[in-house]
């Protein structure tokens, strides 16, 4: 009779060392920049919030136009990772007590990262996810994650900087992903995140002219879902390593989509611009629903379903 019991589901779930009670969070980028956001955003749903990259140094971005909709949900921004610097930020989060807070850091050599992490000590940090892979701005992002040495020495440096667990966001550059994922595990990476915005452009017919202020950005939303699957499933197939899948996530099915291909949690994006108060909440409800009907009791039964014979 016991095994004619069902359990009820639960939403929590861990990525690595981050235990966190539901699985959907907020990508890096997006409202991403106030604490009075990210409490309304936990208190709505999100597992942990991640915040916009941040610099040693506040920068003021690109001028405008920064944003342009291809349609079917995709978008292409190069805002040029704008933000008010670490220190700034870090006095921002201080009187955080109860939100998941992932800081998203941005730099170029280790010496950067090292002293973003010291901004952080005196503040409530879940994780550090390092932005490896910002297809827009020059001399970080890609052309930080296309160096297995430079990946090597920052994970490194920040590791041991920090007890805190450390994830690497990574994306499509020059250099093959899987490399720059396997560097940033042989350095002691904590968990992957899979992927950013991919290198994109837009051009005005009439004008003849590119669309952004600064002619690439990276492209999101729903068009990359089926390139961010893909990487997810080859992280979590060829290394054993936590994956957080990122890239087009706007429903529970697209949710459970990469859970089934290897990820243990997710991150929203561009699908969080126009309904970011009941989103969360919808796909958390979406999930429980379908762990119901298919006897699931925890999101880890699910993790990598999609890779069994």
């Amino acid at each position: 009779m016991d095994s004619l019991i069902k359990v009820e589901p639960s939403l929590a779930t861990s990525i690595g060392p981050i235990n966190l009670d539901k699985p959907a969070m907020l990508a890096s980028g997006i409202l991403g920049i106030s604490l009075d956001v990210f409490n309304r955003l936990y208190r709505c749903g999100a597992g942990a919030v991640v915040t916009k990259s941040l610099s040693k140094e506040p920068w003021d971005g690109y001028p405008n136009p920064t944003i342009f909709s291809v349609g079917s949900g995709g978008w292409i921004n190069a805002v040029g990772l704008s933000n008010p610097g670490a220190p700034n930020f870090a006095g921002m989060i201080k009187p955080n007590k109860e939100v998941p807070i992932i800081v998203s850091l941005v730099g170029s050599v280790p010496e950067d990262f090292e002293f973003m992490i010291k901004q952080f000590e005196d503040c409530s940090v879940t994780a550090y996810e390092l932005n490896l892979s910002c297809p827009h701005v020059a001399k970080v992002g890609l052309e930080v994650g296309d160096d297995p040495e430079l990946v090597k020495k920052i994970v490194s440096s920040v590791k041991n900087s920090t007890k805190t667990p450390v994830i690497a966001k990574v994306g499509l550059g020059t250099a093959h992903y899987l490399d720059t994922v396997r560097t940033a595990i042989e350095a002691g990476i904590d968990a992957i995140t899979a992927i950013n915005t991919i290198r994109a452009m837009a051009i005005d017919v009439e004008t003849q002219r590119p669309i952004l202020s600064n002619k690439f950005g990276g492209l999101s939303g729903t068009p990359i879902k089926p390139i961010a699957q893909r990487c997810v499933f080859e992280i979590s197939s060829k290394y054993d390593i936590p994956v957080i899948g990122c890239g087009g996530v706007s429903t529970w099915e697209d949710a459970v989509e990469f859970f089934l291909a290897g990820a243990s949690a997710i991150q929203l994006g561009s699908a969080v611009g126009d309904r970011w108060v009941e989103i969360f909440d919808e796909i958390n409800g979406g999930i429980l629903e379908y762990m119901k009907r298919k006897n699931y009791s925890s999101i880890k039964e699910m993790v990598g379903l999609a890779k069994k014979p």
